[in-house]
């Protein structure tokens, strides 16, 4: 007979014993290779399990949104991990960026706003934070909707270092939906900030007007 199901998961982050972490790879990101036990859900503990973990840092996603014009600021840049399956890999996001060691996921939201999208934020949001994909990487990204006038949105922006060349589009709240179902923003952050907005915008813009 199975175990009755229970509501909320019975071990935590003390359940795992890392055994060793060795790095397999230095250089714009990380991989790393853990050897680990954990213990098992029909008791004991597992024999050794070894994984290798991308670690690229934790980030922070923001979708600028203008209540007054109704109006969301996205940018267009080229990711290269597309090409095997798009289209095209110019892809239609939020604006995102790496925490850097001493900041805070708020400092990098203002910081990215200003250096891909030109804007400077008037007010923020936290929504809610989630693992990329934790069966390979480590990473956890932090997501925030931000006050912006998008009437300011324009032009190319981007780092020289760091190779960036990104285009600004202001969109309609309704157009940014249509592109959703119609396959055209497929990029996990810009799709998960774009959806929880949806279901959580009265509370955001009454957020707002009581700061």
């Amino acid at each position: 007979m199975s175990k009755k199901l229970q509501s909320t998961q019975q071990f935590s982050a003390n359940d795992v014993q890392v055994l060793d972490k060795k790095t397999l790879y230095q250089g714009f990101f990380k991989m790393v290779k853990y050897g680990f036990k954990h213990k098992l859900f029909a008791g004991g503990w597992s024999d050794r399990v070894e994984r290798e973990i991308f670690e690229r840092g934790h980030a922070v996603a923001v979708l600028p949104f203008d209540p007054v014009l109704d109006e969301f600021v996205m940018i267009e840049q080229i990711r290269i991990g597309a090409l095997p399956t798009s289209s095209t890999p110019w892809l239609l996001e939020v604006v995102a960026g790496i925490i850097d060691e001493g900041e805070t996921p708020e400092e990098v939201c203002h910081r990215e706003t200003k250096e891909e999208a030109g804007l400077e934020i008037q007010k923020l949001h936290k929504a809610l934070s989630y693992l990329a994909s934790p069966g390979g990487t480590s990473e956890r990204l932090h997501i925030y909707v931000a006050l912006v006038d998008a009437s300011k949105a324009t032009g190319v922006h981007g780092l020289d270092h760091e190779s960036e060349d990104i285009l600004v589009h202001r969109v309609s709240s309704k157009r940014a939906f249509d592109w959703i179902n119609q396959g055209k923003i497929d990029n996990a952050a810009t799709l998960i900030a774009l959806q929880w907005f949806s279901m959580n915008k009265q509370q955001v813009l009454e957020n707002w007007a009581n700061d």
